[in-house]
């Protein structure tokens, strides 16, 4: 019993309360005072010791993440040591998305042989030396106004240069649109003589250029989009009614697609309707300032698009390129769609937050010639247009039975079969965890490591000075071979296997695919750890018996977007015909990429078997963990993840598993028991909120005036909160300020809506302009809708507004009034039963709205959390009464391993509000956990907060 306890302490060290203070500047820097923190060039080697922690396909440090690293002191015998600059951040809208790129590369790259130092450029194109812990945080707002005093700032981009010069061996530049492929980083970088992966400055710049680029494309042979250029405020109507004309487009009605022509991919791209329209949205970018430079270009209507990412696997200045598997993307529509929807284009949050609005199929379900044609053709871009190492090259497909584009005769990309169009090119592709970089590469045999290694070595071997580095093998574990689990278990003693269980069908179910994915990658750094991904699919989905269905899952049907893109690569995966061409397509890529890697000293061999998954009833997987002696890693949020169902059937196997047990899951789930069970610690601080809960039924049949009087009179507020009684925390919560905002919400209800469309709500009513309510942004409803739904006062807290040196702005920091002393916080709590303790909380900062949206809960690249919460807000002995009340809320509702408390909390007093208990909370890559572990002392990296929760489910008493 005393070693037991004295193994859980160990791991809960860095729990304990204080500030933590390292004179050598080590990787607490976003979290030290700003006031007691003072710059020093000079840096103890100690600071920097490493413990080696590899693993399947992630080759890091096991708590490496140097704050601002002096890369000189690298010493003759490590000089082979490769060290890499990776630079994010930037101008663009993007610098969000380039901060979860930075944060996925961060993850997969660091290792024994390879050191990275993070950078960050600012939105006004200030430079900075960051911790990697800033690398973690959920967007680059959560320290832009704090960099001046946490990060080492340099006074000019040149100087910038020059440090990068004497401190890294090469850059690996993630920062997305402006700056970063627009060929600025890169002039920058080849004026100071600094090697980095990438395409060259002048080859950015004509491909970054959407009307450049185009011109290109079609002087090299290609069929291209017609295009009209709306630049600067000289826009002649009359020209671009006769390019309507001449496109045999109705000048009133055409449609179009209008979109920046130096913006990235996606944002600021949106359709209209005729000369007017295209116009009138054309000026909207232009006087938003995301460009100048302005394309109007035909909807391709009936077409499919795809996305394919190219490899050069040539030496030196030998280009060969070899592209990949394409993907197709399929916009979809559910339910009853919005009109304002059926002209969806794959926008920035198609894109980049998981739901069922879109789709990826990877290969796409294109004829094979037309997949070898995109391919080759993707190839010819790519080595004409001079681009280096990769890039992502995105087109359209346009079957016969489309409309020919005029003057496409005799041109690349006429078949057959159809029309292929070439229309974007992305030079720096996204890399967050399931990018179509990685999903494209697994299904090749690359690991995440493995592709980003062999990016980074390739872009070695134009450098003569960095050849040694190539001559170092790479560090690429083992992986495991297609085995049964109990053949693979047998032999491999020693080994502990995990089954990470994650899907559904409740609303969140994608934030769960989210942070199943990042907590199986995370495990994989553990080399006497065997993770294995399991999919719990949808309730409709059942085996012979009628029981709920899990699926294992191989290393590449694990990087999807959804859940029913998992569940349909499954299927798509076991039937044979499918099966025989995915395995056709992967071959021949995988010859096509070994023709060359076979010469590369550095490259070790495809890391991911191609594996089939594997099907099983819930009940015979559990017996199954039993049997081979699993620990079951929950990420199932809401259903019975979360409501004690799933812990009950585990435990009664004696399956041991995260998070708490079965009847605490079922308390907390239900958010009036959980204010029941805590009613009583009034007088010590903790306090509820009064509810009520509706049935949909009756709010479907009763008048909404008459439920609204008797919500007003009952709960004694003036607006309201509603959200359903047993969902996830993210999906179907609202403030509704009158009747009529009811009635919107109620006919959602009716009508099964999936989203209510921003803005829905009255802005007529008296208390809009009293109340200061703000305009809501999407609301996502659950499918399919609550049974039962809870209405409580909507509390008020005080703005707190977070600005940065942009805009014109002579100052940064934080705007607080603190009117009404209550601001809203997140907190994680972690341990054993009866001795949980609680992390830093972190205030949550609403960036559109009054509730926060599911993008700012769970999207990294959006969403504010300050963490540790500012002592201008909240003072040390508040936030110090606030955690012992968090304790003693996890204590008295029974919690274990870990889980998440929402509250309001008083500024002053310290008095917790309670809003909900998360048993399983959100783990997505930026979620605020992290950055809570991270503000503890000492410092707790994912991969090891991770395997701390999996130890401590591993020494539970079943």
């Amino acid at each position: 019993m005393a070693s037991s306890y004295l193994s859980f302490a160990s791991k809960l060290s860095f729990l304990h309360n204080g500030n933590y203070k390292n004179d050598a500047v080590g990787r607490n820097l976003l979290f030290d005072n700003p006031n007691s923190y003072k710059w020093n060039r000079k840096f103890s080697d100690s600071c920097f010791s490493k413990t080696r922690c590899s693993g399947v396909g992630v080759t890091r440090a096991a708590s490496t993440t140097e704050a601002v690293v002096d890369n000189n002191r690298v010493s003759k015998e490590d000089s082979r040591v490769l060290r890499v600059g990776l630079v994010c951040g930037g101008p663009s809208a993007e610098r969000g998305i380039s901060l979860n790129s930075a944060r996925s590369v961060l993850d997969h790259i660091e290792g024994d042989d390879l050191q990275v130092s993070c950078y960050y450029i600012d939105y006004d194109m200030n430079a900075f030396a960051i911790s990697s812990a800033q690398v973690y945080s959920n967007t680059p707002a959560d320290f832009d106004f704090k960099l001046e005093s946490l990060a080492k700032g340099f006074s000019s981009l040149d100087e910038f240069a020059e440090h990068l010069a004497a401190s890294v061996d090469i850059v690996f530049p993630v920062i997305h649109g402006r700056f970063g492929e627009d060929g600025g980083i890169q002039e920058l970088l080849e004026r100071h003589n600094v090697p980095f992966v990438g395409t060259g400055s002048r080859e950015c710049r004509k491909a970054f250029d959407k009307y450049d680029a185009s011109l290109e494309l079609s002087k090299q042979g290609f069929i291209t989009v017609p295009s009209f250029l709306v630049q600067g405020s000289e826009i002649e109507e009359c020209e671009l009614s006769k390019w309507f004309t001449s496109n045999q487009l109705d000048p009133n009605s055409g449609k179009v697609v209008v979109k920046p022509a130096r913006a990235g991919s996606s944002i600021g791209v949106t359709v209209a309707y005729g000369v007017s329209d295209s116009l009138k949205k054309a000026n909207d970018l232009i006087s938003e300032g995301i460009d100048d430079k302005i394309l109007v270009e035909i909807f391709l209507e009936g077409g499919s698009e795809f996305t394919a990412i190219v490899l050069d696997v040539g030496s030196g200045f030998d280009c060969h390129p070899v592209v990949l598997l394409p993907t197709e993307v399929e916009i979809q529509f559910h339910g009853s769609v919005d009109v304002r929807e059926e002209d969806a284009i794959f926008n920035y949050r198609r894109k980049y937050l998981p739901t069922q609005q879109v789709a990826y199929h990877t290969p796409p379900r294109f004829p094979l010639k037309v997949i070898e044609n995109i391919r080759e053709g993707a190839s010819i871009l790519f080595r004409q247009l001079g681009l280096r190492d990769f890039a992502r090259i995105d087109g359209w497909f346009l079957p016969n039975s489309m409309h020919a584009l005029s003057s496409s005769a005799g041109k690349f990309g006429r078949t057959e079969l159809g029309t292929i169009i070439y229309n974007d090119i992305n030079l720096i592709s996204g890399m967050e965890q399931t990018s179509f970089l990685f999903q494209q590469a697994s299904k090749v045999g690359f690991s995440h490591s493995n592709i980003l290694r062999s990016v980074i070595h390739r872009a070695c071997l134009r450098f003569p000075n960095l050849a040694s580095h190539n001559e170092v093998s790479a560090h690429l574990p083992r992986r495991s071979k297609s085995l049964p689990f109990d053949e693979a278990f047998n032999k491999r003693e020693g080994i502990r296997k995990i089954f990470v269980l994650f899907g559904g069908d409740t609303s969140e179910r994608q934030v769960s695919l989210m942070s199943g994915t990042n907590v199986w990658l995370n495990l994989l750094a553990f080399d006497e750890l065997d993770v294995t991904p399991c999919l719990l699919a949808p309730s409709d989905d059942h085996s012979d018996d009628g029981s709920r269905v899990v699926w294992s899952l191989p290393y590449s049907l694990v990087l999807r977007h959804t859940t029913e893109e998992v569940l349909d690569a499954c299927i798509e995966a076991i039937e044979p015909a499918q099966a025989a061409l995915t395995s056709h397509l992967r071959n021949q890529v995988m010859n096509d990429l070994m023709e060359c890697l076979k010469k590369h000293s550095w490259f070790t061999g495809f890391d991911i078997a191609d594996e089939q998954p594997v099907r099983y009833s819930l009940e015979k997987w559990i017996k199954l963990a039993k049997e081979v002696q699993a620990t079951v890693f929950i990420a199932v949020h809401g259903g019975i993840g979360e409501d004690g169902t799933l812990q009950s059937l585990l435990e009664s196997e004696g399956v041991p598993h995260t998070g708490p047990g079965a009847a605490a899951s079922k308390t907390c789930m239900d958010k009036v028991a959980t204010s029941l069970a805590l009613s009583h610690l009034a007088d010590l601080g903790v306090l509820t909120i009064n509810k009520d809960v509706r049935r949909k039924e009756d709010l479907l049949n009763m008048p909404a005036l008459e439920i609204w009087d008797e919500l007003i009179s009952k709960l004694q507020c003036e607006t309201l909160c509603v959200k359903p009684a047993r969902d996830g925390c993210s999906t179907g919560v609202a403030r509704l300020c009158c009747v009529e905002d009811l009635a919107v919400y109620i006919k959602a209800l009716k009508d099964c809506l999936l989203r209510i469309p921003p803005d829905s709500f009255s802005k007529s009513n008296i208390l809009f302009f009293l109340c200061n309510v703000q305009s809501h942004g999407m609301i996502e409803m659950p499918s399919p809708p609550p049974e039962r739904l809870i209405f409580e006062p909507f509390i008020e807290t005080d703005e707190i507004v977070v600005s940065s040196k942009s805009g014109g702005e002579k100052a940064q920091g934080l705007v607080w009034k603190g009117n009404s002393r209550w601001v809203e916080i997140t907190v994680g709590v972690i341990g054993t039963l009866g001795s949980m303790r609680s992390l830093s909380p972190s205030v949550t900062v609403k960036e559109t709205g009054d509730i926060l949206s599911l993008e700012e809960k769970f999207q990294g690249g959006t969403g504010i959390n300050l963490t540790p919460p500012p002592a201008s807000i909240v003072s040390n002995e508040a936030l110090e009464r606030c955690k012992h009340r968090i304790e003693l809320i996890a204590n008295t509702l029974q919690l274990e391993g870990f889980s998440r408390i929402d509250a309001f909390l008083n500024v002053d007093s310290g008095e917790v509000l309670i809003i909900e208990v998360n048993t399983v909370p959100g783990m997505t890559p930026s979620t605020v956990l992290i950055h809570q572990a991270l503000a503890e002392q000492p410092p707790m990296y994912p991969h090891k907060f991770f395997r701390t929760l999996l130890d401590l489910a591993s020494e539970r008493i079943i």
